[in-house]
């Protein structure tokens, strides 16, 4: 609305208020009766009428410091003036009385007219008129601005409470009449409407919004008028408190009977639609800041008073793999501050659970089987971790949950039981790694062996026995590189990487170097065979070709005491005097035991090649100088012990190259072994290269037994590395800190941690404190 434009060399006029009240006055009037548009011009002659009162210079003192003037000059005219600070407080004072008294005799009125009304018609009749009013008190307040703009502000400025502008003046009217008058049946019908709407009916929502509209416009900051934003007393005192109360009785009466006659699934949809429901109430026609105390309220009453029969449910809902309904529950229950810690306890008591009877359920298949028995672990941590994300958002606390159960199962189930070996997992995860890497017939394609090795890598996570791992999986790795048996290089990398990301670079180092040997010595075999060709008179019919292993790095050992066949010894001998002469100082260690090769037969009706380890040579090759041989003349001949001659004789039994009168187990020392002349094989090569089992038995002692040799160095290590940075601590302190320092690699017992503190005092790293028995100090 324009505002006219008044200059300040204009005369000022003697204006009285009777003079313009009666005009003003019927104006007002208009605008509260709405009867009709007002005009431009007549809306310009009431703002002209409030402007020229509250500039007229001739109003008489009717309060405090009446007598405080002085006379100044304007515009060449003498004009007496109010002081500043009780003049101001004059000039429209009459006026603002008889607005209030106009509000008030106005709201009187209507007041008769709504006193008996009831229902909807109270409503109808309130939201109505305060529609009405609040639209024409606008208007008002355009007609008074420059009433707001001076006179009030400087009341208000001097600390004057009982003064508003014109449009809170109207507000506090209709608080202090219409409101005191109506409110108790106005609120009381609202929360009937409401509750018929809860209960299925259809309702005219605007008569609730227009009702909750007003008790938010009639908050009004008591103690600074002129504050802006709003005050919720009125809806909070007059409408919420009472509709929180109300919506609490009815959601316990109806969850209690709903539950009484409905299972828990369906009363959980019930609740999710209820909260749904009052979501929307609040966007339709309640004030905002109702949400969360209305979400409070519903999530107690509906939710929390029932959590014991949500979590008799949840086993169920598990047992029965019902995910939509977990994913519900979940939903509902997560809304309370404390109701999922017991059902992440119920569900990770459940995973161990399937997870043992999984693994139960394979029988002797697991533990003789690597591959079932880790697609097992694997089938129940997929389905479980689809539920937590599927079902449970993927909650931190639910994850927690999944991967202590998936811990449990796979560091102690029956395999590991009934081997008496809490490292039985981490042995046969490395066995499974190895038939994945290894060549084979079913070797899968490239990108599905590396989706198969991230799975691995998530048992891996669980295992507590990094080290035995290690260990195992480092044997493996070392005869597929030496055997060629990697049925991919890239493979091997990309297992190698992701166990150095999960446990550092140390954990890999070996490994790696592994690799760098076998590079170093394809060159080395190439610079050999142009050794060989540049001196002639050094070449042999025997293809020889050699791997060159660091000793710290690779995990084998040397073989027991062996004859190397004469047909190779000049071979090795060559080698010797090569290496020592391209590398001076250093030694060279043979490992028979994991050398292999090919030989071609001129005894039988057909040529054979055969694929033997070097002590299967060394047997076979004595049958060059006659057919047949006793039993203590081949041991002998070849120095190899009896327990594995006999091994090594029963699998030439077994393929037929060799025969003997009696049984393989009954063989003495002057049992005969003859050479079958006769052996025929569909197979023109044929491999006899079988590993020995008592080699594989001692081999997994040594295992196991390096395995608790390198624990202690590495508990030793840490117990150093941590006295030397606190240099004293008490022994249970230490033994903690020892625990967290190897916890990624495996869970030391706490017998030997103290064994390695007493070896550590022995050597004088260590030593116990004077008077104080349980507390040790760093020896520098």
């Amino acid at each position: 609305m324009a505002r006219p434009n008044f200059s300040s060399n204009s005369g000022l006029k003697n204006i009285n208020l009777e003079e313009i009240w009666a005009d003003l006055e019927e104006g007002i009037k208009q605008i509260y009766k709405r009867e009709q548009k007002m005009a431009v011009p007549r809306y310009m002659q009431l703002y002209t009428h409030v402007y020229n009162y509250c500039t007229s210079v001739h109003q008489q003192p009717t309060l405090r410091n009446a007598g405080n003037s002085k006379t100044v000059r304007r515009g060449g005219q003498g004009v007496q003036q109010q002081a500043a600070t009780g003049g101001a407080q004059l000039v429209g004072l009459e006026l603002y009385k008889r607005l209030k008294d106009f509000l008030q005799k106005y709201l009187e009125q209507l007041e008769g007219k709504g006193v008996d009304l009831m229902g909807e018609d109270v409503l109808t009749f309130y939201t109505k008129e305060w529609a009405e009013y609040q639209f024409s008190s606008k208007v008002l307040n355009g007609v008074c601005a420059y009433l707001n703009r001076h006179w009030v502000r400087r009341e208000c400025e001097e600390g004057r409470k009982d003064v508003y502008e014109i449009y809170q003046l109207a507000l506090v009217t209709w608080r202090d009449n219409l409101f005191k008058k109506l409110n108790k049946q106005v609120t009381n019908a609202v929360l009937k409407l409401i509750e018929s709407e809860r209960n299925g009916d259809t309702i005219n929502s605007s008569l609730v919004s227009g009702v909750i509209n007003c008790y938010v416009e009639l908050g009004l900051n008591e103690d600074d008028p002129q504050a802006k934003g709003q005050n919720l007393k009125v809806y909070k005192d007059s409408f919420e408190n009472q509709f929180l109360q109300d919506t609490e009785q009815y959601y316990t009466r109806e969850s209690d009977e709903f539950l009484s006659i409905n299972p828990v699934t369906e009363y959980m949809k019930r609740v999710e639609q209820r909260l749904n429901e009052e979501k929307k109430r609040v966007q339709v026609y309640l004030h905002e800041s109702t949400q969360i105390p209305l979400a409070s309220k519903c999530e107690s009453v509906l939710i929390h008073k029932h959590l014991d029969a949500f979590r008799v449910e949840f086993q169920n809902l598990l047992n029965s793999d019902k995910n939509d309904d977990l994913a519900r529950m979940y939903m509902l229950v997560s809304r309370t501050s404390d109701g999922l810690t017991d059902l992440k306890q119920a569900l990770e008591y459940h995973i161990n659970n399937q997870g043992q009877q999984a693994i139960d359920k394979c029988g002797e298949a697991a533990s003789n089987d690597p591959k079932i028995y880790v697609q097992t672990i694997l089938e129940v941590h997929m389905k479980f971790n689809n539920l937590v994300i599927t079902a449970f958002s993927n909650d931190s606390g639910f994850v927690a949950a999944l991967d202590k159960a998936c811990n449990k199962f796979i560091n102690s189930n029956c395999v590991t039981l009934a081997s008496k070996n809490e490292s039985r997992s981490p042995e046969l995860l490395a066995k499974y790694c190895d038939i994945l890497l290894k060549k084979s017939s079913k070797n899968p394609e490239e990108a599905e062996l590396e989706d198969t090795l991230n799975h691995v890598m998530i048992v891996f996570k669980y295992i507590t026995d990094k080290d035995v791992f290690q260990k195992f999986y480092s044997k493996m790795l070392a005869k597929r590189l030496v055997f060629h048996m990697s049925a991919s290089d890239d493979a091997e990398a990309s297992m190698i990487s992701k166990l150095k990301q999960a446990c550092g670079f140390e954990y890999t180092s070996k490994l790696q170097r592994m690799f760098q040997d076998i590079g170093l010595s394809k060159d080395l075999n190439e610079k050999y065979k142009q050794f060989l060709t540049d001196n002639a008179q050094l070449s042999s019919k025997i293809d020889f070709s050699i791997q060159v292993l660091s000793s710290g790095s690779w995990p084998f050992v040397q073989s027991s005491q062996f004859r190397l066949p004469s047909e190779l010894e000049q071979s090795v001998q060559r080698f010797n005097s090569f290496y020592a002469k391209l590398h001076s100082g250093r030694k060279l260690n043979w490992l028979y035991n994991m050398c292999k090769g090919e030989m071609t037969t001129n005894c039988f009706r057909n040529r054979y090649i055969l694929q033997t380890n070097t002590f299967q040579m060394a047997v076979l090759l004595q049958y060059n100088e006659q057919m047949k041989w006793t039993f203590q003349q081949l041991m002998d001949n070849t120095e190899i012990s009896q327990d594995n001659l006999q091994q090594i004789l029963g699998i030439l039994f077994k393929v037929r190259l060799l025969e003997c009168d009696v049984d393989e187990n009954q063989l003495t020392a002057d049992t005969d072994v003859t050479l079958n002349t006769n052996f025929k094989n569909k197979k023109l090569r044929i491999n006899i290269n079988f590993p020995l089992k008592s080699e594989q038995k001692a081999e997994q002692e040594v295992t196991h037994k390096h395995i608790e040799e390198d624990r202690k160095m590495l508990i030793q290590a840490a117990i150093v590395r941590i006295m030397k940075m606190r240099k004293a601590l008490n022994h249970t302190q230490l033994v903690t800190e020892v625990l967290n320092q190897l916890s990624t690699r495996f869970k030391p017992k706490v017998q030997i941690i103290k064994k390695c503190i007493d070896i550590l005092i022995e050597k004088e790293y260590l030593e116990r404190m004077e008077g104080q028995k349980d507390t040790y100090s760093y020896v520098a």
